[in-house]
């Protein structure tokens, strides 16, 4: 009886759904993140080869959110996954001082791709409760945000 009504629902109020891809460098955080959203739990997880996928849904939202591997040899492939894009999460390690112009120059590249081009942009930037993480403005001014006029964006923490 429940999918019945779950099925009606969705047919007359209508399921609207938004693809999401989740981006960052390795061991930013992004698979522990997706499944977060996904299960509603922190699980203990593994290095990203190559992607995952999950569906997360909010009433009658429903997001495809796709996980790709932050490894450098893997980011070389992130663009073939914009195709449809509605939004892009950037996941950036705060703690991660060293590597932060090697994520200005990912961002660079990403809002650059045409696939993207209406897309919204999010930088989550993770980790906040580890010693020495870096605040939302200090990476917002480490990854020049400020000058991005091509993408809409928020930064959160």
């Amino acid at each position: 009886m429940g999918v019945l009504v779950s099925t009606l629902w969705s047919r007359l109020v209508g399921t609207t759904e938004y693809k999401i891809v989740m981006v960052g460098l390795h061991n930013a955080g992004k698979t522990t993140i997706l499944y977060k959203l996904h299960l509603g739990d922190v699980i203990e997880t593994q290095p990203t080869i190559g992607s995952n996928v999950e569906q997360v849904s909010h009433r009658n939202i429903r997001f495809q959110v796709w996980d790709l591997g932050g490894q450098e040899r893997l980011r070389k492939s992130w663009g073939t996954y914009f195709i449809h894009t509605n939004a892009v999460i950037l996941v950036v390690d705060s703690t991660d001082r060293e590597h932060m112009p090697t994520v200005k120059m990912e961002l660079a590249a990403i809002t650059a791709h045409e696939d993207l081009a209406n897309a919204v942009l999010l930088i989550l930037a993770n980790k906040q409760d580890a010693e020495g993480a870096m605040s939302a403005a200090e990476v917002s001014t480490a990854l020049a945000l400020h000058a991005n006029k091509q993408h809409d964006w928020q930064i959160q923490v």
